[in-house]
């Protein structure tokens, strides 16, 4: 095991960049994210790296599909989660139930492409940004069912400055991605 540590908080975007980085540094072909707060199970990681073996470019561990579940967990905490994943799928377009999640393997050559441009999401609304990114450079993702656990240790740093971040972000893309299928549908009317 390898501990990064950095200076100062900057997000957990940026958090999540470091360490990939690191993984490419070190020649891994995959990378896996997941909480260090016991709330991912890793006794379920042979599951996303058996989704990646078979073919997927991306394996969310996911709490929104049958056979996945979420345990000890508010109500409100619940319905917020699958209330924002039905947002950021319906705006996106994503064809993912839990695109906040943040337990994923991903293939290494995919996160070097999605890279190459600057992601600037630094909040939550980073799993969802990643997604995205995914989906549109053609990646096959897949979701595999998880428990998911609260928390044992810490505190959650969901605050509403996030919250508004994910919504404002999910909601430029959302438009931003209407207006390039509007703008192919008059360019092909127009011939």
């Amino acid at each position: 095991m390898h501990v990064l540590h950095r200076a100062g908080k900057e997000g957990l975007g940026p958090a999540y960049i470091a360490g990939f980085r690191w993984g490419f540094e070190h020649g891994y072909d995959v990378l896996v994210e997941m909480d260090a707060d016991a709330s991912h199970r890793p006794e379920q990681l042979p599951g996303l790296l058996e989704a990646v073996r078979r073919g997927a470019d991306l394996a969310i561990g996911s709490r929104w599909v049958r056979g996945g579940a979420v345990h000890d967990w508010a109500r409100h905490r619940e319905v917020l989660s699958r209330g924002a994943n039905m947002y950021a799928r319906v705006l996106l377009g994503l064809g993912v139930h839990d695109a906040t999640a943040g337990f994923r393997a991903y293939r290494a050559d995919l996160l070097r492409e999605l890279l190459e441009a600057d992601v600037a999401s630094h909040g939550y609304c980073f799993q969802v940004d990643m997604t995205r990114r995914s989906r549109e450079a053609g990646a096959v993702i897949r979701e595999v069912p998880i428990d998911f656990d609260e928390r044992r240790e810490g505190t959650s740093k969901m605050d509403s400055s996030i919250v508004g971040e994910a919504l404002l972000r999910v909601t430029q893309w959302g438009v931003q991605r209407r207006a390039r299928q509007l703008s192919r549908v008059l360019g092909y009317r127009g011939r």
